[in-house]
């Protein structure tokens, strides 16, 4: 049975939980905090990074990204991926957007812990990073039901990830009324039991980081 270094809030780890569970790969969950000193993150990544992904043998899988293509190549089963090239771009477009709005929130977030709530140049420079993302995110999963062709796939995983982490990490921004239907595209993802099982925590960092 897998491995999964994982923390509560981390919309990169909710992204492979999401894809075991619809895969229906059993795994072992292990919650850390990666930024404090007790974590076990770097003898499985020398990034020092979540999520990770132990199989029983063989090295560790890190990388968000690369840990779900690793699993699409090694579990086809309930496939991840639209059958067409166009679809798999599609997709891994709103991937790439997920993570980039993500990476900025993340940055956000960090920079606000310094003395003096940090750089409002640079905090502003990653607030136009999140907007600009979440609205050609909005605007590419449109009203349809699926973000990419006609079923669930890792566009849909990508999209309702970074909707749940803004909820988490930037609660102050008005999602709901800037995107109405992305908002209400994320409430129907919600209730799916791979989404329902995995919404975000935030946790106590103990260790000083900035």
């Amino acid at each position: 049975m897998f491995k999964l270094i994982s923390a509560t809030p981390s919309p990169y780890a909710r992204k492979v939980r999401i894809a075991l569970l619809e895969k229906g790969i059993r795994f072992e969950l292990i919650t850390e905090v990666p930024w404090n000193s007790t974590t076990t993150t770097p003898q499985y990544n020398p990034l020092e990074k979540l999520p990770v992904l132990i199989p029983e043998e063989g090295a560790a899988i890190y990388e968000s990204s690369y840990i779900l293509d690793w699993l699409e190549l090694k579990y086809p089963q309930t496939p991840l991926l639209p059958r067409d090239v166009d679809g798999i771009l599609a997709a891994k477009k709103l991937d790439v957007l997920c993570n980039g709005v993500c990476d900025a929130v993340v940055l956000t977030f960090f920079e606000r812990q310094r003395e003096g709530s940090g750089s409002p140049e640079w905090l502003a420079r990653q607030r136009r990073k999140i907007e600009g993302g979440m609205k050609e995110i909005a605007r590419l999963v449109g009203t349809r039901e699926w973000a990419v062709g006609d079923r669930f796939s890792l566009g849909d995983i990508a999209a309702g990830t970074a909707v749940g982490y803004l909820s988490v990490r930037l609660k102050e921004l008005p999602l709901r009324e800037m995107y109405p239907t992305l908002a209400a595209y994320a409430d129907r993802l919600a209730l799916r039991p791979s989404f329902a099982s995995t919404v975000p925590i935030a946790q106590t960092i103990t260790d000083k980081i900035v």
